[in-house]
């Protein structure tokens, strides 16, 4: 009995101190994120981004959007980025080997032909079948690039080959873009000095689902109606404006969403481009950037811009959350795995000694750590050894600092960006996070731990899934 008492002691002092520091991780995001916003939006109040259009020396860009059998919303879409306005822009459309009509209507509605069109091909790509330009000289600046299947991440390396730009913005090619996204994306660009090269920015995605959308530009914000979506505007809230936004303050961001984020083409190019052997190619290659830049010893920064500016459609049904959420996993251990070098490792400065531990310790092992608590208590409970005051003690401390935390992350998005309207909003997103715990994150838990299994198990690493989207079907037109 003695040693049972013993092995509960340990156990108990282990997830208090695990408890503890994820705490206190979260109060130091709160306290740095807090401190971002408020520089930003000091820094930023008074200035007029479509200035930025006259400026005499600007960066090139290259809008990347890879596409596999997206006939339905494909031209529509496409239309929708070259509204985006910038004085060296191009958009390259990468058509990854579709089995459906996408290759065909997008060579109709832009009066498109085949072309020579020389280019290099420093990253190892599928075959590229042929390259299009419009005869439309209002389309000059659209390409696009039709080519043997390959994935996403072999798509974008593709784009990158053909781009012809100092900067490429890889995007999801169904996301709505803010009009001004690009001038305040590139910005940080045009601010680096020679002490401090800025490889790559990221802005804040929001969720389009039931919102109103017409002619590929976002009318109205509204909030989700589907209950699996509400969960993730609240998630999305605090994964962006509070977490990213922390580790931007201290320069130790390790991921840009793939949906939208601009890159340093030569870096990308210097590291051999996107991973095709990941499922999370976006994590990955910040990843290896960041990891370059220490080898050749240079000062860099990833920067990250709160505003939003990038809609995009989330799951709404469990069984396309499940795969998501999976592959997300999938990706995180993959990254991990392969950079494990990094991990403690003061070579790599604040990011091998702060953001990998972090990663690795609050992301990859939290679910584990999460259920094995589950089966301690379990078992603690038939052996008659929980003390239920201080249980309840505990759960209550867990609920309130989940729904302040919560609170927090809705505040500031309400009171600087004020894209939701309404108190009903507040009224049912904080009810949201109050019943999150209890139905939105267990399934989250399971989701990462199925990843883990099919990762080590079932050996299932670059199995993408298949995103199922039905909201824009009838929104876009």
């Amino acid at each position: 009995m003695k040693l049972l008492s013993l092995f509960f002691d340990i156990f108990n002092n282990i997830f208090i101190i695990y408890a503890a520091f994820l705490f206190l991780t979260y109060i130091l995001v709160a306290v740095f994120s807090t401190s971002e916003l408020a520089s930003y939006v000091k820094k930023n109040k008074h200035f007029r981004f479509d200035t930025i259009r006259s400026y005499k020396i600007l960066p090139s860009i290259s809008v990347i959007a890879p596409a596999y059998n997206e006939e339905d919303n494909l031209v529509e879409n496409i239309r929708s980025l070259l509204a985006l306005k910038y004085p060296k822009i191009e958009f390259i459309i990468v058509n990854d080997g579709s089995n459906d009509s996408s290759l065909e209507k997008v060579i109709e509605s832009y009066e498109m032909v085949k072309v020579n069109y020389a280019f290099n091909e420093p990253i190892k790509t599928k075959k590229i079948r042929g390259v299009y330009k419009s005869l439309n000289h209002a389309y000059s600046n659209l390409i696009l690039v039709d080519k043997e299947n390959g994935g996403k991440a072999d798509a974008l390396n593709a784009g990158i080959n053909i781009s012809r730009s100092e900067l490429f913005l890889a995007i999801d090619v169904d996301c709505i873009i803010e009009s001004d996204s690009i001038l305040r994306m590139v910005k940080p660009f045009l601010e680096q000095d020679s002490k401090k090269k800025v490889i790559a920015s990221g802005g804040v995605v929001r969720i389009a689902n039931s919102c109103k959308i017409e002619n590929g530009q976002m009318v109205e914000v509204k909030y989700p109606k589907n209950l699996w979506a509400k969960f993730q505007v609240l998630e999305y809230f605090r994964a962006f404006t509070l977490g990213r936004m922390a580790w931007s303050k201290i320069n130790g961001l390790l991921i840009i969403s793939g949906a939208f984020g601009l890159f340093d083409k030569r870096i990308a190019i210097a590291v051999n481009g996107y991973d095709t052997n990941t499922v999370g190619e976006d994590f990955e290659l910040v990843v290896r950037m960041r990891k370059y830049m220490h080898k050749v010893k240079r000062k860099y920064k990833v920067a990250f811009i709160p505003d939003p500016l990038c809609w995009t459609e989330v799951p709404s049904s469990l069984k396309v959350l499940s795969r998501q959420r999976n592959r997300w996993a999938r990706g995180s251990i993959e990254t991990i795995l392969k950079h494990k070098d990094m991990y403690l490792n003061p070579k790599y400065g604040r990011i091998g000694l702060i953001s990998f531990p972090y990663w690795v310790l609050f992301e990859w092992f939290a679910p584990i750590l999460e259920t094995i608590g589950i089966l301690y208590f379990t078992i603690a409970l038939i052996l008659g050894m929980v003390n239920y005051n201080i249980f309840l003690l505990v759960l209550l401390l867990v609920f309130s600092f989940s729904v302040f935390f919560s609170s927090f992350a809705v505040f500031y998005e309400t009171y600087l960006f004020n894209k939701y309207k309404g108190y009903r909003f507040l009224f049912k997103i904080i009810l949201i996070a109050m019943i999150e715990l209890v139905v939105f994150h267990p399934m989250n838990v399971f989701f990462n731990l199925k990843g883990n299994y099919d990762f080590f198990i079932k050996r299932h690493k670059n199995n993408w899934g298949v995103m199922t989207r039905t909201a824009f079907d009838s929104k876009i037109r």
